[in-house]
């Protein structure tokens, strides 16, 4: 009952810090400091390009390889335009939940691993227990590959990562990537009763996209036989298609937003591979035919790697003694743990709460769910 007390009060200090996406999580990772600092670790902070946000990377034990490490987001995405029952930057309990911005994505599981922190100090003997604490995962994971360049700098590999999203503490193993875009195309505008003097960007767009959704369509027979995710094969999705000013303008210029959730990386190659030689054998010949300044280009949003299962995984097997479970799912959300699996760490995601109450109004975490946590890692300070 100590720790879940303890971890409601951090709780309360972290969803009171405003730490959207778009503004600083500065004073968010400087609290966290403190308490880890209190408890003995040694806290390495990196800042962002833009100087306003910070990772935070700490260790509790020796500086070697094989630890374990407890991972999180510190951002949180807007409450702009949700209608909210209370304050949600204000904790407030009732009927057992726990509810505020980022309660279960993911501040619960944060507060929970901070709570933890001295009586891992106390354990903590040849195997490090390390944190961290990431920004900007919401808008492209950005925080977390920026702690994994920090990470092979300093030549350091945790042996086990546990990424705490919220999963109602099931051990997931494996979810698809999340690779976004937008393409701009540049023409040439002029009279829309002379279309041959200019170079319809909307038009070329247009072909672009029915490529995309041709795509689509293969990346469906091109699913891996067994695959266990949800639909089975790459999915690509057309968001937002912009262009154009008027019905009697030649359209200039034109924007596509596009994603895809790709099974492996080779699907993502297979698609960029295709759309690339659509451009270059055949759309942009035709734009430059009439104007040779005329181009397209792909603007990477974001390319965050899928988590790709492992029949040897000690994170999987740690988590699945902890919690009872009989096996690992997967998830169709994206998470960082692709990043830290890409450094060489066994991950797994696993942490309280529930997706379906992720990024709503009156988001809220489960106070069963928070106590089943500190459960799962009390117990996890054994492997220390």
């Amino acid at each position: 009952m100590q720790a879940l007390a303890r971890s409601k009060e951090i709780m309360r200090d972290l969803v009171a810090f405003p730490s959207v996406s778009s503004e600083s999580n500065q004073d968010l990772i400087a609290y966290a400091t403190g308490l880890l600092e209190d408890c003995g670790a040694r806290v390495d902070l990196t800042s962002s390009p833009c100087g306003r946000k910070a990772n935070l990377f700490a260790t509790l034990g020796p500086e070697v390889d094989g630890g374990i490490l407890l991972s999180g987001h510190s951002d949180v995405v807007p409450v702009t335009d949700q209608s909210w029952s209370s304050d949600p930057f204000t904790l407030v309990e009732r009927d057992d939940r726990l509810y505020g911005r980022g309660s279960c994505d993911m501040k619960g599981f944060i507060a929970a691993t901070l709570a933890m922190a001295p009586v891992y100090a106390q354990k903590v003997s040849k195997r490090p227990m390390h944190f961290a604490f990431t920004y900007d995962e919401e808008v492209g994971c950005f925080g977390a590959q920026h702690l994994a360049e920090s990470l092979k700098a300093r030549g350091l590999t945790p042996g086990v990562a546990i990424i705490g999203e919220p999963t109602e503490m099931r051990v997931i193993e494996g979810h698809k990537g999340c690779y976004e875009y937008s393409t701009h195309f540049h023409g040439l505008e002029g009279h829309g009763s002379a279309p041959d003097l200019g170079v319809n960007a909307v038009e070329y767009a247009v072909r672009y996209v029915a490529e995309l959704l041709q795509l689509k369509q293969r990346l469906r027979a091109m699913a891996p036989a067994g695959s266990r995710f949800d639909p089975p094969w790459t999915t690509v999705n057309v968001g937002a298609f912009q262009g154009g000013v008027a019905h009697n303008v030649i359209a200039s210029k034109a924007q596509v937003d596009w994603e895809m959730r790709p099974v492996s990386a080779r699907d993502a190659d297979f698609v960029k591979s295709a759309l690339r030689q659509l451009c270059e054998t055949e759309l942009l010949p035709a734009m430059r035919q009439t104007h040779p300044e005329a181009d397209i280009t792909l603007e990477t949003i974001g390319e965050v790697a899928g988590l790709e299962p492992m029949d040897q995984n000690e994170a999987k097997r740690i988590m699945s003694e902890l919690t009872g479970a009989n096996g690992a799912d997967l998830v169709a959300f994206g998470t960082e743990a692709g990043i830290f699996q890409a450094l060489g760490m066994d991950v797994v995601v696993c942490g309280p709460g529930s997706i379906n109450q992720a990024h709503k109004a009156d988001e809220y975490l489960a106070v069963d769910q928070l106590d089943q946590c500190l459960s799962v890692l009390q117990r996890l300070g054994r492997y220390l």
